[in-house]
């Protein structure tokens, strides 16, 4: 039986790895993981049919899908502002990933808080329902009126994570967000306005007393081993300790294409490692299956 990778995706609350074919392996933060990489990579495909070519594709590439497959998946995605007539109910969010980090997003009302773990956000709250346009209008609306983004790069969200403010803080900044968000007019004429109700997701996460993060797995390559302790996940990020102490970040969208097989939990980490800097201190600023 091959192994053929995914990502990650999020049931309940609850990371695990997806495989082709449905099959889904839970992850346990505290559990060994270790894997080799098979072969090459190869486009996994796009809205659940598999690439009639299984193209060969980069392996630091994040999105992981040759160029047609690439098009057909965003040619039927709401973020990519391509579907205008889904009847479902839509909400609209308000997401914090550290400090001085917030964006406004929509998400089908129907799959609940799984779009704010998809991203990572380790806090949020909900700011209004109704029909699709109304809340896409809504979400450009409010990203002009208070100046926020409607992405923010996972380089500064990963870095985040390992320094966090305590829950009350990141709490207070959604909702000084919210109330500027709710005295921009006009969007509550088509859209209902929801109470405030700050969500945290740094448990679900397992984001307490991370220690600093060392580095970012910069690909996956044939016969290359991935091997640590898993401390943390969020949005499509594991964040491993590695035998040698280091805490890496493992993007599992690069894993998307890959056959993994396991690897014994003493062969040694041999995949491309991108190295982080250290923050500079204060005083100087002025078992896969």
């Amino acid at each position: 039986m091959e192994w053929w990778c995914r990502g990650i995706g999020w049931a309940g609350g609850v990371p695990g790895l997806r495989w082709r074919g449905g099959r889904v392996s839970t992850l346990t933060y505290g559990q060994a993981l270790a894997f080799r990489a098979v072969g090459v990579r190869r486009c996994p495909g796009a809205r659940g049919n598999p690439c009639p070519l299984e193209a060969v594709v980069p392996g630091r590439a994040t999105g992981g899908r040759c160029p047609e497959c690439a098009r057909l998946d965003r040619a039927h995605s709401v973020a990519a502002d391509t579907v205008a007539d889904d009847p479902q109910p839509y909400r609209v969010y308000l997401a914090w990933f550290g400090p001085g980090m917030t964006k406004v997003g929509i998400t089908a009302e129907a799959r609940g808080e799984a779009r704010l773990l998809e991203q990572g956000a380790v806090a949020f709250s909900w700011l209004g329902r109704g029909p699709l346009m109304a809340a896409r209008r809504t979400e450009e609306v409010l990203r002009q009126a208070l100046g926020v983004p409607d992405r923010v790069a996972y380089e500064r969200k990963r870095a985040a994570r390992h320094a966090l403010p305590p829950a009350a803080d990141r709490a207070r900044e959604v909702e000084e967000l919210y109330r500027r968000a709710r005295a921009v007019g006009g969007w509550t004429e088509t859209l209902e306005p929801l109470e405030f109700a700050a969500r945290d997701h740094a448990e679900a996460f397992h984001l307490d007393g991370l220690p600093p993060l060392a580095g970012m797995v910069a690909e996956l390559v044939g016969g290359g081993v991935v091997t640590g302790r898993l401390l943390a996940a969020a949005g499509p990020d594991l964040h491993l300790l590695v035998p040698d102490g280091r805490c890496l970040a493992l993007d599992t969208r690069l894993m998307g294409g890959w056959i993994l097989e396991a690897a014994g939990p003493d062969e040694a980490f041999s995949v491309p490692v991108t190295a982080v800097a250290p923050p500079v201190a204060e005083s100087a600023q002025e078992g896969l299956f």
